[in-house]
């Protein structure tokens, strides 16, 4: 059975995801998150990027890459990052939504540079379980 902690986490890290697709006014429950091995997230996008008409395009999250914009080429294949936030690896939902609108609009304000590990990351994720937190 998962500790206090690890289930504030837990919530947390579906809240925080929720609160994205929120930001992004997307319907629907085509997410996913994971904590193991690592924390990541995953939610569908219902449109296609410019100068990508045949590829499915998903927005990803890592505990230690941060947000990506990602290409569905093939089942069979992994997902092809073509744009990273570089801001942080937490970084508000509003942060997240303007990333994703900016990369449908042509105007990439991702950035490649390694992002520094995030000591406090579960304590943040937990924070995003508490109903007080504002988006």
């Amino acid at each position: 059975m998962e500790s206090e902690v690890g289930e504030a986490v837990v919530r947390g890290l579906h809240r925080y995801v929720k609160l994205v697709i929120e930001e992004l006014r997307l319907s629907g429950n085509a997410y996913y998150v994971q904590l193991d091995p690592t924390g990541g997230a995953y939610i569908a996008l219902d449109r296609r990027l410019p100068g990508h008409p045949g590829c499915d395009v998903a927005l990803v999250w890592s505990e230690r890459t941060g947000w990506a914009l990602a290409l569905e080429t093939d089942s069979r294949e992994d997902l092809v990052v073509v744009d990273r936030l570089g801001a942080e690896i937490l970084p508000s939902p509003r942060v997240v939504a303007t990333f994703t609108r900016d990369a449908y609009a042509g105007e990439s304000m991702g950035d490649d540079s390694p992002l520094p590990a995030c000591e406090d990351l579960a304590e943040r994720l937990a924070m995003y379980a508490t109903a007080a937190l504002p988006a």
